[in-house]
């Protein structure tokens, strides 16, 4: 892979570049590499938030494309990422606050011992190939991301884990012995590095037959025109776009600041919704002191906008 991004794809739109981007590798410098990186972030106005760890890379940047290629070109000189890999969509505008760079025990917490994708790994499937794979009935399909993100989009037939977190994946494994009752097992995230310990996980546990969606969901939305796909609904992203759509479209899901659940513009209707307060997610979840909290932010917010200004809580 080259250094430079490619020219947007057909069909998206927006003048800032988003680059998602994992790399697993060992690299016990992790700690000293987070101030230059975030200080070259910073001086070319590229926001989001990458994590480091020993076990490598993590994260989302957004900014101009010219600003996005220096910052990858500056990972891949390193050693240890030379062959790191990206997805790049497009955005309308800045979908982060700032640029974090944040140090961790894990750039993907599943909470597991002794996982290494560089050890073992499932194998990996091609976008173009994954229809085929998930719809053999000796398949069985697993959606290994959270209940806030299957809930606005998944692929058809897919089983659904419902975890609250990345870290109930394993358990939910162990408590449903029916997965081996066939041979294949399919398993897919937003980009891939979930997919990277889950099916390094599986194997662990005994199962043969592994495989990923290389690049995640966002590939194949990318890759697989949308009258040929079998992903119904729109993929969430832990971004201010929230979700996007085939072609990777920006969608049009809004996000509640009180509890960070994607709404539907048909949400965005219901009786419990107030901005930056509630939703039909979280009202009967929350009390009338949370409410009333949520509310001053919110003022907050509004006066920040009035003076062209975004405040840190929005």
């Amino acid at each position: 892979m080259t250094d430079q991004l490619a020219p947007p794809l057909h069909g998206k739109t927006g003048t800032l570049c988003v680059a998602a981007l994992y790399h697993f590798a060992r690299f016990p410098r992790f700690e000293s590499f987070r101030e230059p990186l975030e200080a070259l972030c910073k001086a070319e106005g590229v926001k989001g938030t990458l994590l480091l760890a020993h076990e490598g890379i993590n994260g989302t940047i957004a900014g101009t494309d010219a600003a996005i290629a220096k910052v990858l070109a500056y990972l891949r000189s390193q050693p240890e990422f030379a062959s790191l890999e990206h997805k790049e969509s497009r955005a309308s505008k800045m979908p982060f606050l700032r640029m974090k760079v944040r140090l961790k025990k894990e750039i993907v917490t599943m909470g597991v011992e002794d996982i290494d994708p560089n050890e073992i790994v499932g194998t990996y499937v091609d976008p173009k190939d994954w229809n085929d794979l998930i719809s053999d009935p000796d398949t069985i399909v697993i959606d290994t991301r959270n209940d806030y993100e299957t809930a606005i989009g998944i692929f058809r037939g897919a089983v659904d884990p419902n975890t609250k977190t990345f870290r109930e994946f394993p358990a939910w494994v162990k408590n449903n012995p029916g997965l081996h009752n066939k041979p294949k097992i399919a398993m897919y995230c937003t980009g891939g590095i979930r997919c990277e310990k889950a099916t390094a996980f599986m194997k662990q546990q005994g199962f043969d037959e592994v495989y990923h969606l290389k690049g995640g969901i966002l590939k194949y939305l990318e890759e697989v025109p949308e009258e040929e796909s079998l992903w119904d609904g729109a993929c969430f992203v832990f971004d201010e776009r929230v979700s996007v759509t085939h072609g990777l479209k920006e969608g049009d899901h809004k996000l509640c600041h009180a509890c960070r659940n994607p709404i539907t513009p048909e949400e965005l209707q219901h009786p419990h919704y107030e901005e930056g307060v509630s939703c039909s997610h979280c009202h009967d979840s929350r009390t009338e002191a949370d409410r009333d909290r949520y509310r001053q932010r919110q003022f907050q917010i509004a006066l920040a906008r009035k003076r062209g200004e975004k405040h840190i809580g929005e």
